[in-house]
């Protein structure tokens, strides 16, 4: 850099179109907020880890990954479901190996779209 010179910072494309799914390393990288909405309708593996999300608090591994500053996220590696959470107070969330979402608790489980 020569004498007199001065650097700049340039934006970064926050906007920047992408088809398809993201990777969630890409989302957590930015504030991503989310565009639509829905409620799950039946159990499913993705539908277990979100329960477990938000019942600690957040909406998503996004969100999570975002507010803790971590890049993963502890889990069960017989069945790959979340296993432990902290929560914004910093109190930590244990949760079983099996499945913990209750049929009667799946419409409760907001999805949300990138």
């Amino acid at each position: 850099m020569e004498k007199g010179e001065t650097i700049v910072p340039q934006p970064q494309d926050s906007e920047e179109k992408i088809t398809g799914k993201k990777t969630s390393a890409a989302r957590a990288s930015c504030d991503a907020k989310p565009k639509s909405i829905s409620r799950a309708k039946k159990w499913s593996e993705e539908i277990e880890n979100l329960y477990r999300f938000q019942q600690a608090g957040y909406r998503d591994e996004i969100e999570y990954k975002q507010v803790k500053q971590v890049s993963v996220v502890d889990r069960w590696p017989e069945t790959g479901y979340v296993k432990k959470l902290q929560r914004r107070d910093n109190t930590f969330y244990y949760y079983n190996r099996h499945r913990e979402c209750d049929d009667k608790e799946v419409h409760k489980v907001k999805i949300y779209a990138y």
